[in-house]
């Protein structure tokens, strides 16, 4: 009998293809919004493997769903929004994707500081609404990007880097902190300049976040440290949203102790703060770092490669608890 995949929205064609050679595949086919947890819930009990991706929560619940699940095989790098220690103890193998975002990831963080900065989300708006203030009306005069200094916290991986260099094409400064320094042939490479957290928040004005999301870096950002920025500067999240007190950001934009803020992420996913989509200055868009076609579809194929070694009775490549495949 073939095994059942579900998959929770669509995903690349090239990698759905490749498992139907194998699998009967079943897709979930609304991809403009998450699968709601029922649906979800009775998909996995009719399922042999689950398919998902960064924004489904395969919670206790949803493994427990069916007791002879064979693995979950996830879209996302992390495995944030997955009960492994549930899975673990089930012996069901968990796998999900390398980092190959970071290119794809850093292009929205540079649209983000180019559209909040220059009020472009404002001014398409007014075209949509048939307004026009004139070409050289101040009506929407926004702040500079191009020889600015760009802070970027938790720079020291491969995005803050492709920041960095995407920066250098801008003419900006650009300061980092991360816990463990570049060596110094990488900081001069990328003309990166180490300054400890308190001092980059102080002197940027784009304060870029790049942190991953751990105990230790939930609120890495609150009322302190927006406190210590520019009332000119920008606050741009393209990592995870908890790394920022969204309560205490919303407090600040109020307040115009910062100028705005360009958003991905968000603490609670797919919630909002609504004081956050009332600020004109705010310009958000829907966790898309990685919404590029042809990134997707690699990483859609990375999938297919886990779930097609598990058929095979081998070690998937990227499996986060490879333990439970042990004496099988």
């Amino acid at each position: 009998m073939r095994p059942r995949i579900f998959i929770t929205q669509p995903v690349a064609r090239s990698a759905i293809e490749r498992l139907r050679q194998v699998a009967s595949v079943k897709v979930n086919a609304d991809s403009s919004r998450i699968i709601p947890k029922k649906t979800l819930v009775a998909a996995v009990r009719k399922s042999d493997i689950l398919f998902s991706l960064l924004h489904d929560r395969i919670d206790r619940d949803v493994i427990a769903a069916n007791p002879k699940l064979r693995a979950v095989a996830s879209q996302a790098i992390t495995p944030d929004n997955i009960d492994v220690a549930e899975a673990t103890r089930r012996k069901i193998p968990v796998t999900v994707v390398p980092p190959i975002v970071a290119e794809a990831t850093a292009d929205i963080n540079f649209g983000l500081m180019l559209m909040v900065a220059r009020r472009m989300v404002e001014g398409d708006r007014l075209v949509h609404k048939r307004r026009f203030p004139g070409s050289q009306s101040s009506h929407l005069a926004g702040a500079a990007v191009y020889g600015k200094t760009i802070g970027l916290v938790g720079g020291g991986g491969r995005i803050g880097s492709a920041v960095a260099r995407r920066a250098r094409g801008f003419g900006m400064r650009v300061l980092y902190w991360a816990p463990r320094r570049k060596p110094e042939s990488v900081e001069r490479e990328l003309a990166m300049i180490y300054a400890p957290l308190d001092q980059l928040l102080k002197e940027s004005d784009f304060v870029s976040l790049h942190s991953p999301l751990r105990p230790e870096t939930r609120h890495q950002i609150g009322g302190r440290e927006l406190a210590l920025m520019k009332s000119t500067a920008f606050l741009i999240n393209t990592a995870r949203g908890a790394i920022v007190d969204e309560a205490a950001l919303a407090r600040a934009l109020k307040k115009r102790q910062i100028a705005g803020a360009g958003l991905d992420v968000f603490e609670h996913e797919p919630d909002v703060t609504p004081a956050l989509l009332q600020m004109a200055n705010v310009v958000t868009t829907p966790h898309l770092g990685s919404a590029v076609v042809e990134v997707r579809e690699q990483m859609a194929n990375i999938v297919v490669d886990n779930i097609l070694a598990l058929l095979d009775g081998k070690t998937p490549p990227h499996c986060v608890n490879p333990e439970v495949l042990r004496g099988r």
